[in-house]
């Protein structure tokens, strides 16, 4: 039973990648039908990223009373939701009120899976679920780009990756009997990456105060911030400056985009198999320098190819540093606190996939598209410096 229970987790990881790339994919066309500016997808993936912020907060706090499985199906449902209201939306204003909602769904099934995979598996499964999501981001810019070279426009998009998230919805609700164990169960301290825990009692939930006292906290908490800037502005910004920094058209941009995605899921499939000869600290190092490559390649002037090889280069440096970190979370700070540390951490992760964006669109409007890939050097300089941090500051035991 727990290996079918793996399999309805794959699927909802699956299922937390469709919405994440629609954007990006479809704001040139977008913006053009409701006469906006460039640097609105900004202020409406910021708005997104608040309500990932606020549930990704409480998650701590809802998973420890409606459980793991619910909290997922809850989340899928009002995210499912959001999107079929994005597809119906004839203005501007529409996007932003359903921004809302979006985000609140994406945020807690984010903390709470995340969570769950890092304190009852091992490190390859922790990759290979988040390819899962790399799958789901790679699909959807394909659903956007096809609903625009057929000319059913951008609507049909967002209802179709709606019509998708409810049929998970409906699978992972089916699943619930196979969550029970989990909603009545907890990990004991020590027992971290073993499959079957130790039923014990609850640990209450850990105060704001308390999170930020322990050490290493803080600047892991401003590693995902900074890793989450630049990997949210590479997705939203990648068609865009496709089209504005490489002259193509908008449907073809919205179909390269997908090579970021497509790099992440590839690179976290084959993650999962060097999880079993490298330590999770090796894989984040070795996915900085990747992306420094892949960044350097995509600042090449006027070639295409040059800058399609470059953002699948930053995708398979981006694919180990994510679940990495997550999963050693159990071990640098202990299992009894990883439900708070995760859920702090998707907080500052959106924070970053918040402001990072917004910040660049401005910066496009008013210099250059052509700054993308030193934006996105600034975080990277940043993340690997408050990584190292924690390092310092807190001792991995797992391997």
């Amino acid at each position: 039973m727990f290996g079918l229970l793996i399999a309805v987790i794959y699927i909802s990881f699956i299922s937390l990648g469709l919405p994440d790339s629609l954007l990006g994919a479809a704001w040139p066309t977008m913006r053009t039908e409701m006469n906006a500016p460039i640097s609105y997808a900004g202020i409406i993936s910021m708005i997104i990223c608040f309500g990932t912020i606020v549930s990704s907060l409480m998650s701590d706090r809802i998973t420890k009373k409606i459980g793991t499985g619910m909290m997922t199906v809850l989340s899928v449902v009002t995210t499912a939701a959001a999107l079929f209201c994005f597809s119906v939306s004839d203005e501007l204003w529409m996007l932003f009120v359903f921004a809302v909602p979006y985000g609140l769904g994406a945020g807690g099934v984010d903390a709470a899976l995340n969570n769950y995979v890092a304190l009852h598996l091992k490190s390859r499964h922790m990759s290979w679920l988040h390819c899962m999501w790399g799958v789901g981001a790679a699909v959807s810019p394909y659903i956007m780009g096809h609903a625009l070279t057929v000319g059913n426009g951008w609507q049909q998009g967002y209802l179709t990756v709606a019509v998708v998230q409810i049929v998970l919805a409906v699978c992972i609700f089916i699943s619930l009997p196979l969550w029970k164990k989990d909603g009545k169960t907890a990990i004991k301290i020590g027992d971290c990456g073993t499959e079957q825990p130790e039923c014990v009692g609850r640990p209450k939930p850990l105060s704001a105060k308390e999170i930020v006292k322990i050490p290493g906290a803080v600047p892991c908490f401003i590693c995902f911030l900074c890793y989450c800037a630049f990997e949210q502005t590479t997705m939203l910004w990648a068609s865009s400056y496709m089209i504005h920094h490489n002259g193509i058209g908008t449907d073809t941009a919205a179909q390269f985009a997908s090579l970021f995605f497509i790099g992440i899921t590839t690179g976290r499939a084959v993650n999962g198999f060097l999880t079993f000869k490298f330590s999770d600290r090796t894989l984040i190092r070795i996915g900085q320098c990747i992306i420094l490559i892949g960044t350097l390649f995509i600042i090449i002037p006027n070639v295409n190819i040059p800058t399609y090889i470059g953002f699948t280069v930053i995708g398979l440096g981006c694919a180990p540093i994510y679940p990495c970190i997550i999963h050693s979370t159990p071990d640098m700070f202990g299992a009894e606190r990883a439900q708070a540390l995760i859920g702090v951490q998707m907080a500052s992760a959106y924070v970053g996939s918040c402001f990072a964006p917004m910040l660049y669109g401005l910066l496009a409007d008013r210099v250059s598209q052509s700054l993308l890939p030193y934006f996105i050097l600034v975080f990277l300089a940043l993340m690997s410096l408050t990584y190292c941090i924690v390092i310092r500051k807190t001792k991995v035991v797992r391997s």
